[in-house]
């Protein structure tokens, strides 16, 4: 129930004092357990998310660490990790921030205490979810968007929970004047909403299950238009709020220039949205569209920059008590850490530069530097500065904090700098050709061995930054412990009443924007859809950005029940399936790919990095008996594979009593299938198991038909097979 003073005649809302003529003063309370409850849950899926990354990263150089079972192989956990700690961690954070901001600086408390109970524990139910669905394989494969329809449907409705709580908090303000955190709030709710639901759009098949509306190349280009924005509007956006309001509060010192945060806030949403394409560089995509994405990816520079800097030189003057200030100090490093990664962004988006670095270890330092440096680190620095104020009283330990700090940073620096150098040691491996103009390092296991010491100190960095996180944990608890929640602040304000300029006065043209927050939100969605009609429109409207290639027939029955194995498993986390036009790629894995080839592919499963080797043209190079042992144990066809074992796929009966219900719903979606072979499907997809099963024995491996093995060599055996007909 909302905490407010009930006025008297004299003192009702929009009255003057008729003695003294002054504003009418207005109490009431601020929520702060609305506040603390994000941010308890900010600390513990914090530590959650990064347990999983220490995990999934001792993975990456041991198997024995994938635990035996196919519930913690890396494939299955490595989204659980990038969505605890994108979701859970991050956007706890950010709920964590704006609740407490916002009241303050609309002078007013939360629109609706249900509505923000609503979003807390709908928001925690979700990432619950998450974490039960995802080990269990139900997945849509796509980056940062795994989670399947009945989710997505869930956090559809828990962000419109708190759109309204936001609108309504800002309708009912005591503060005429929108600071400029205000207006990135605005611009992350509807652009997160608008890329959301564009990329969700999906064709359930069960409960569970669903196929991508998209497919091939037009799904590529909607989901990394989601996903590069998705860091944009979730990952930065959001902060740079935080940190206009949170970093002048913590050095009590205005921010350092009013327009130039104008500039940055509609230069940085209006380019952001553009730079999706740069993460399909010399893919299918058709180039003009990889062309706007490099063009825009290079001018993003200029605002990131600005915003940095209107950060860093709020300090100035202040570099003392930033010294003495670990608090401070998370600040410092994190607004440097947003500089770097927005630095190093539009270089990676540079051709030269993205054909080194795309599929290696680069672009993992890269994400890293932002998410440990910027997130990680700001975030932490508005938890120790938050709770001593929410509880008023001295944070339990400074030693602790200033032990976090320096553990922290050195967590970030080990983890970054091998994978910086493990990126360049795989992009000269991969493209390096002897004198005699052969590949110098044909088997891609040579590179994985060789980088396997520089995945172990990734691993120790990520173990020093998740110490620096427990700490912190402790710390902020017996700092709760020692004192008690103010969970309704009393305070007092001014009455809003009708703005008055008097005539001839001379305004800032902005000051109209910054007083209306309706119109904010249409400029935001106006910036933001300008780029993203223009690049998505052609990309499905124009039938020569996609040519179809006549060979090219969708997947049987048996090899979908096979590629639906191949998503659950999370081998896209590892295994790209694109061939690019590069000597060093045709030479080790065959004819680059062609955009015709993915017509049928929903969703696409193009990857984002190589762990192991491209997949495109598997299709045929090794007799089933290979597959069936490489999955069985892969170090007995490859040794030294990091590959973990799949050993109950060999033992678990393929489920093909939903096949006919796959290939309805891929028919919807724009797959020619008739009704012969929806009808037909469980049939023929025993029939095709029989064959691989007999082929299987002819090479001495006696497995029965109806094992999920049999499905999944299926569809290897069908990867880029279409174009040699």
């Amino acid at each position: 129930m909302n905490v407010t003073s009930q006025p008297t005649t004299a003192e009702r809302p929009g009255r003057r004092n008729p003695v003294e003529g002054a504003p009418v003063i207005e109490r009431f309370a601020y929520d702060n357990a609305i506040v603390r409850n994000f941010a308890v849950a900010t600390i513990i899926w914090g530590v959650v998310g990064m347990l999983v990354g220490v995990l999934i990263a001792s993975q990456l150089f041991s198997p024995s660490m994938n635990l035996g079972n196919q519930y913690t192989t890396f494939g299955r956990i490595r989204p659980l990790h990038t969505n605890a700690v994108i979701f859970a961690f991050v956007g706890n954070a950010i709920f964590m921030g704006v609740y407490y901001s916002l009241q303050r600086l609309c002078k007013a408390r939360m629109f609706s205490d249900l509505l923000s109970k609503i979003h807390f524990w709908g928001w925690q139910a979700i990432i619950v979810a998450a974490a039960l669905t995802l080990p269990l394989g139900y997945t849509t494969s796509k980056e940062y968007a795994e989670l399947e329809w009945p989710i997505d449907i869930a956090i559809t409705l828990i962000w419109v929970v708190f759109g309204i709580n936001m609108f309504g908090t800002i309708i009912k303000r005591r503060e005429r004047h929108l600071y400029v955190a205000i207006w990135f709030y605005i611009a992350t709710f509807i652009t997160v909403a608008v890329l959301h639901l564009v990329n969700s759009m999906e064709m359930p098949v069960s409960a569970l299950k669903s196929y991508s509306l998209y497919a091939g190349v037009q799904d590529a280009l909607v989901q990394w238009w989601y996903g590069h924005n998705a860091v944009a509007f979730f990952l930065t956006t959001p902060f740079l709020g935080l940190m206009y309001y949170f970093l002048p509060k913590m050095a009590n010192r205005p921010i350092y220039s009013y327009r130039l945060s104008i500039l940055h806030f509609w230069a940085l949403i209006f380019i952001y949205i553009w730079a999706g394409p740069h993460h399909l560089l010399y893919s299918s995509l058709p180039d003009w569209a990889q062309s706007l994405g490099v063009v825009f990816s290079v001018m993003l520079i200029a605002p990131s920059w600005g915003g940095m800097l209107n950060g860093l030189l709020t300090l100035r003057g202040a570099w003392d008590k930033v010294r003495e200030d670990a608090i401070l100090k998370f600040m410092v490093v994190g607004v440097t850490a947003y500089g770097m990664a927005t630095f190093e962004g539009p270089l990676l988006s540079l051709k030269n530069v993205n054909a080194i670095a795309h599929f290696t270890d680069w672009v993992v330092s890269h994400v890293h530097v932002g998410a440990l440096g910027w997130n990680g680190f700001l975030t932490f620095a508005v938890l120790y500065w938050l709770i001593p104020r929410l509880y008023r009283t001295p944070l339990y330990s400074k030693k602790l904090l200033n032990a976090h700090f320096w553990i922290g940073t050195l967590g970030i620096l080990f983890y970054a700098v091998p994978m910086y150098i493990s990126g360049f040691i795989q992009g000269m491996m991969w493209k390096e050709f002897t004198p005699e103009g052969v590949l110098k390092y044909p088997s891609f296991l040579e590179t994985t061995i060789q980088i396997l010491p520089l995945h172990m100190m990734r691993a120790f960095g990520g173990l020093f930054y998740l110490t620096g996180a427990i700490l912190m944990a402790y710390n902020l608890f017996k700092t709760m412990a020692a004192g008690s929640l103010v969970a309704d602040e009393p305070a007092e304000a001014p009455a809003l009443e009708k703005a008055y300029v008097p005539t001839g006065q001379d305004t800032y043209w902005h000051r109209w924007f910054e007083r209306r927050p309706f119109p904010l939100l249409v400029g935001s969605l106006v910036m933001i859809l300008i780029g993203s009609l223009i690049e998505l429109i052609p990309t499905f409207m124009v039938e020569s950005n996609v040519p179809t290639i006549a060979s090219v027939q969708p997947y049987t029955a048996l090899e979908v029940e096979g590629r639906d194995l191949y998503i659950r498993e999370g081998c896209v986390g590892c295994h790209s399936q694109l061939v690019r036009p590069f000597r060093s790629e045709t030479e080790r894995y065959g004819e680059y790919s062609k955009a015709g080839e993915f017509v049928y592919d929903h969703p696409f499963l193009w990857g984002s990095k190589r762990t192991g080797p491209d997949l495109h043209r598997e299709g045929g190079k090794y007799p089933d008996s290979w597959h069936y042992h490489h999955m069985r144990d892969p170090s007995s066809m490859s040794p030294g594979s990091i590959m973990p074992a799949y050993p109950w796929l060999l033992d678990q009966k393929l489920d093909v009593s939903t096949t006919g219900a796959k290939l309805k719903a891929l028919k919807a979606v724009g797959v020619p299938y008739d009704n012969i072979d929806i009808d037909n499907a469980e049939a023929e997809a025993q029939n095709q198991a029989k064959d691989i099963s007999a082929r299987l024995e002819k090479e001495g491996v006696k497995v029965a038909s109806d094992r999920e093995i049999i499905a999944l060599i299926a569809y290897l055996q069908r990867l880029g097979t279409d174009i040699r007909k």
